[in-house]
């Protein structure tokens, strides 16, 4: 009977759902497992600064490949990285968090252990996990390839976080393996009667409504249907607005693509013409307070058909287990020809740039950059005045956008624009970062850099938390803090070091500050001519200025 190492299936497996890169921190539980990894020939080492960034790079990864791993040690580097974690859990991203333990025999004996809280407690630390992952395994030489693979699974399936303690001395422990099936990660099966009835159903209501209309929302692209939405969208024909966690998801040059819908925060004249809708086909929909305009979102449930991750809703009437992976494609094969196409007045835009200042504001940057953002690339939006600036951004053809609007932790961009510049390195990553933000989780510029990614970022300097002082306290000290030469940051982290230069650093093209339109756009030019280097552009803005959609969400904040 064959026979491999605990260590050596664990990251077989992490290979089979698309994991070429684990991210975390070097600890003494888990180095044994590192140099799994390392001599594998098919795993690079994401080398992060702590774990907090290390969890973060996971998730971005994980947006763009479709699952993401991150290893760290027991206690003390657990627990840094479970703010990230909790991230990917809460907005559905499936990233295996592995930890590396004391051994079975010091575990046993209730050692009081370095790492530990000194009260033999060796699961304290899994409780904790527990609240945060969808599946849980603390492995044993008996158990260890079946719970690998069920924790695995679990959280590909389920997109959400799984959680795998391996004690130190099993890592490199053999065991038998009778035979090694690929794993199971399609979802279950519709059920098919009710599957059937829900279809006839939604086609009823779609043959009596009179203005129907499609709001696309991040669990599409959580599950990966990208095409099978614009599949849909396109047959149907029907007016399709996003949410501004599924931005993305639709080819906004299709014609009948409308915008982003976000309750109160809405653009006016996309506001009217969803509030015409007397049928919504919801995909995906995650109604979280800043992706619906403070609960400001929706016509009422008796209009309302929402297809989800793991059910149906068709107005009051649930259909469970009706999950819209396998019943969106059969739906859009049984809609009805068109008799004709549907025309639309011209789509709703945001504000043109007012040119009555030469700052770089908040109107001006989002109407000019995506001039320079080719298709296919990725954009990465910290939480706060960039991931708002981004709702109403003219998006180029297959673009990836990634931004944390549930969970909203400050930091999260940087380590995730890291995760998702290495997990597909043929596209290029651009990052707008507010300084306040920048200032938790700077140290992955450096990573940035060790792996020789070719990343366009923008720190937007503003001179303080914008969005917490518009929130409340806006000339507080608390929302000040020492400001930076953040145009020197790539200096700093070694980038024109021989040491660093020799061994695969990045090659820089521009690092430095802008403050009018005309350094912002001779910079571009310049960057645009330099696709194959990192670039770092520091943007002076004013220091109250915000994007229309965040003043007009803060107004309403229950937290002024």
């Amino acid at each position: 009977m064959p026979s491999i190492t605990i260590g050596e299936h664990l990251v077989k497996r992490l290979s089979e759902v698309g994991v070429d890169t684990v991210f975390g921190v070097p600890g003494d539980y888990n180095m044994p497992l590192l140099d799994i990894i390392e001599d594998s020939g098919y795993m690079t080492w994401g080398n992060n600064a702590n774990e907090l960034n290390a969890s973060y790079a996971a998730d971005g990864y994980a947006r763009v490949k479709g699952c993401g791993a991150i290893v760290t040690t027991f206690g003390v580097g657990e627990l840094s990285a479970v703010n990230g974690l909790a991230g990917s859990y809460s907005e559905m991203v499936p990233v295996i968090h592995i930890v590396g333990a004391p051994t079975t025999k010091s575990q046993q004996d209730k050692a009081m252990l370095h790492h530990s809280l000194g009260d033999g407690d060796f699961n304290v630390f899994v409780k904790m996990s527990e609240k945060i992952s969808v599946a849980v395994a603390q492995l044993t030489l008996e158990n260890a390839i079946t719970e690998i693979d069920r924790v695995i699974q679990t959280a590909y399936t389920s997109k959400r976080t799984g959680y795998i303690s391996i004690p130190i001395d099993l890592i490199l422990a053999k065991v038998d393996v009778p035979a090694v099936l690929p794993l199971q990660l399609l979802p279950a099966k519709n059920p098919q009667v009710m599957q059937d009835i829900a279809i006839k159903k939604i086609l009823e209501c779609i043959s009596h409504a009179k203005h129907p209309a499609i709001v696309v929302d991040g669990c599409v692209l959580r599950h990966h249907l990208k095409k099978e939405v614009n599949d849909f969208v396109q047959r149907s024909g029907f007016p399709t607005f996003t949410a501004p966690m599924g931005k993305g998801a639709v080819d906004e040059d299709v014609p009948n693509y409308r915008g982003v819908y976000t309750g109160n925060v809405t653009l006016e004249g996309i506001t009217a013409e969803i509030e015409q809708a007397d049928l919504l086909i919801e995909l995906g929909s995650i109604k979280s307070d800043f992706n619906t305009g403070n609960f400001s979102y929706g016509l009422d449930q008796t209009k309302t058909i929402s297809l989800h991750s793991f059910g149906t809703t068709i107005y009051h009437a649930e259909y469970p287990k009706v999950g819209m992976v396998e019943l969106l494609p059969l739906l859009t094969a049984a809609l009805p020809e068109r008799k004709s196409a549907l025309t639309f007045a011209p789509r709703v835009r945001p504000a043109p740039i007012d040119n009555s200042t030469n700052e770089i504001t908040h109107n001006y940057l989002w109407n000019k950059v995506p001039e320079y953002i080719k298709p296919n690339s990725i954009v990465v939006a910290e939480t706060g005045t960039s991931e708002f600036g981004v709702f109403n951004m003219q998006s180029s053809k297959d673009t990836t956008y990634i931004s944390q609007i549930l969970w909203g932790s400050i930091g999260y961009s940087v380590g995730a624009a890291v995760g998702a510049a290495i997990a597909d390195r043929s596209r290029q990553l651009f990052l707008f970062v507010g300084d306040g933000s920048f200032q938790l989780t700077f140290q992955e510029i450096s990573v940035f850099l060790h792996h020789g990614l070719t990343p366009v970022i923008f720190l937007l300097n503003n001179d303080g938390y914008l969005i917490e002082k518009l929130i409340h306290g806006p000339e507080r000290d608390y929302n000040n803090y020492q400001m930076w030469q953040y145009s020197k940051t790539l200096d700093f982290f070694g980038a024109h070091l021989e040491r660093n230069t020799s061994t695969g650093c990045s090659k820089v093209g521009f690092e430095g500050k802008v403050s009018t339109r005309q350094e912002f756009e001779a910079t571009m030019e310049s960057i645009t001519a330099q696709p194959d280097k990192m670039h770092f552009v520091e943007v002076v803005m004013p220091r109250f200025d915000a994007p229309r959609e965040l003043e007009l969400l803060v107004a309403t904040s229950e937290n002024r």
